[in-house]
């Protein structure tokens, strides 16, 4: 069904916003339209990424910088792009990620306090033109998140932060969204998953028809 370059799809969201069950249904669908799908995540997707998320997301080096937190971000997505993301999308698949640069807006950024216009320079080079071409925000008040993120698992290095932290995580993600309406799209993950996921497939379906029309 995908001739030429493939599609980059990413997912963004605080701690409990159900990001992994709607990438599934994500998959799922695209792929019943014959699509392709690389899925991955970052930090991650490589096997250099997936070390360096160990290190971020642990807690053996909690006094950690915030520098050296942004910079790490950037090199696992640099081998992510080099490795999974580029080669992906050169296949005419479309790559479905969980979570990408604007997490590093709205974390190191948003969350730590990091001008954003350091980021942008990473950003500008590490990816050079590469952009996500939709992206979905799920959004969700920051204590109903963390009471989710709360009973799924032990919390990770961020999900220890206080709920300031999140809120000015979350307010950073909508600011991004009110900046390239084009591109992000804010789907309200407070309803029931069957209830979220009904606008999630009309979007999909929508990009999709847009995106693979003569």
């Amino acid at each position: 069904m995908v001739q030429g370059r493939g599609k980059f799809i990413t997912v963004e969201g605080i701690e409990g916003a159900g990001k992994s069950s709607n990438l599934d249904f994500m998959q799922q669908l695209l792929e019943a339209q014959g699509i392709s799908v690389v899925r991955t995540r970052e930090p991650g997707g490589t096997a250099l990424g997936e070390e360096i998320r160990k290190l971020l997301l642990g807690h053996r080096h909690t006094g950690m910088s915030r520098d050296t937190e942004l910079l790490l971000m950037f090199g696992a997505r640099a081998e992510h792009i080099a490795r999974v993301i580029e080669p992906g999308l050169a296949s005419g698949a479309w790559v479905l990620c969980d979570r990408f640069t604007d997490a590093s807006y709205a974390y190191q950024g948003g969350g730590r306090g990091i001008d954003r216009e350091r980021i942008r320079v990473l950003e500008t080079w590490v990816q050079g033109s590469l952009r996500p071409d939709i992206t979905l925000l799920l959004d969700l008040p920051v204590a109903d998140g963390l009471m989710r993120a709360g009973k799924r698992s032990e919390p990770d290095r961020f999900e220890r932060e206080k709920e300031s932290f999140f809120n000015r995580v979350r307010n950073c993600y909508l600011e991004i969204a009110r900046a390239s309406p084009e591109r992000v799209h804010v789907i309200d993950a407070t309803p029931r998953l069957p209830d979220v996921q009904v606008h999630i497939e009309q979007l999909l379906r929508e990009f999709i028809q847009v995106s693979t029309r003569a």
